[in-house]
């Protein structure tokens, strides 16, 4: 059964699937077809954060030009870059070995933008139906999800979820923020 949060809510995955080992984390979206009329490429990128919520590294920045964590287990990987969003279902997925997970990984923000944005003339008001959801790996099935209701119309970059540890298990935050700057901005909020 799933569990659908909305913004603000927080949930423990161990409370919701007892034993979860491995999940992937599915994003997608629809883009308004009477905007633009150009191509959207949205992008999912994760941030591998340490306790003061900062890039561990450069390295711990996954996206479609670093598709895995830098462990040994690669325990965070991107599937790959999906140009174009269309079809049903998840536009991206990033696949996550909860067990495997760095300790010094403190929290996980799980984010999407909009590639060149500005030279497109594109933001997230153009795009409907956003939504990042868990599902357990094992089986496919779908345990929490958050579909984003608010309307972005000047923001590039959103920050979807974020995933942290607390009492020794992973935790899942609904955020819904939006950032003008695209993916730019996301980066400069979480280097050191």
């Amino acid at each position: 059964m799933t569990i659908n949060l909305s913004k603000g809510e927080r949930i423990s995955l161990e409370k919701v699937s007892p034993g979860l080992k491995e999940i992937f984390i599915g994003l997608g979206w629809d883009i308004n077809p009477t905007d633009t009329g150009g191509d959207f490429d949205i992008d999912a990128s994760i941030f591998l954060l340490d306790s003061s919520e900062k890039l561990i590294s450069d390295k711990h920045f996954i996206f479609y030009n670093n598709l895995s964590s830098p462990d040994s287990e690669k325990s965070v990987q991107q599937r790959g870059d999906n140009r174009t969003g269309a079809g049903e279902g998840d536009d991206e997925i990033i696949d996550m070995k909860l067990k495997t997970v760095p300790p010094e990984v403190d929290k996980v923000a799980i984010a999407v933008t909009i590639h060149e944005a500005d030279k497109r003339q594109q933001n997230f008001g153009q795009v409907s139906n956003a939504f990042v959801r868990i599902v357990n790996y094992e089986n496919e099935e779908e345990i929490i999800r958050y579909d984003l209701t608010e309307d972005f119309s000047v923001e590039t970059a959103l920050i979807m979820a974020e995933m942290y540890r607390k009492d020794g298990e992973w935790r899942m935050n609904a955020v819904g923020a939006g950032y003008e700057g695209g993916l730019q901005a996301l980066v400069e909020r979480y280097q050191k």
